[in-house]
């Protein structure tokens, strides 16, 4: 079932305010502790956030296939890997929540601007099957509260150590 305006607008909202939230969190972290893994293979808060700019640019291309292309394919990768392959601690993070910001703002004016009859539209997840414009909405609103909750909980743990 679609979801109704009300509720899309909501989601709306959550995705367009998840870059301050992200910021805010990776400014509570001192610099001594932007690095620190809360356990092996768990990721530091600066992994973290680059991670959160290679989602978000792949995110942004996710919502125009399903919006443009007739039943697109919705290709997943493993998060970790990239982590490692492009070596999250060689990014600059402030590079990266600037991407964060671009892409989401970009993203979120031309989401403003979709009639209604452009929602609901499906394509296929390679991971997990049927993928469509609210499924990728409700995703990428949570998106970024999940990871600046996680960056909180690393700083917690760094404190705690």
């Amino acid at each position: 079932m679609p979801y109704d305006a009300a509720t899309r607008e909501s989601f709306l909202r959550r995705y367009a305010a998840g870059p301050d939230l992200l910021r805010r969190a990776w400014g509570e972290v001192p610099r001594e502790a932007r690095t620190w893994r809360p356990a092996e293979g768990a990721w530091s808060a600066h992994e973290v956030v680059v991670h959160c700019a290679d989602s978000e640019t792949y995110s942004a291309i996710r919502i125009r296939l399903l919006l443009a292309e007739p039943e697109p394919l919705i290709v997943g990768y493993d998060e970790a890997v990239w982590a490692r392959r492009f070596d999250y601690h060689a990014s600059d993070p402030e590079l990266a929540l600037d991407l964060v910001e671009a892409a989401r703002a970009h993203t979120s004016a031309m989401l403003a601007g979709l009639p209604e009859e452009a929602w609901g539209r499906v394509g296929r997840h390679s991971h997990s099957g049927p993928y469509g414009t609210d499924d990728w909405l409700r995703l990428y609103a949570e998106h970024l509260e999940v990871h600046a909750a996680q960056i909180r909980r690393n700083l917690l743990a760094w404190k705690n150590r």
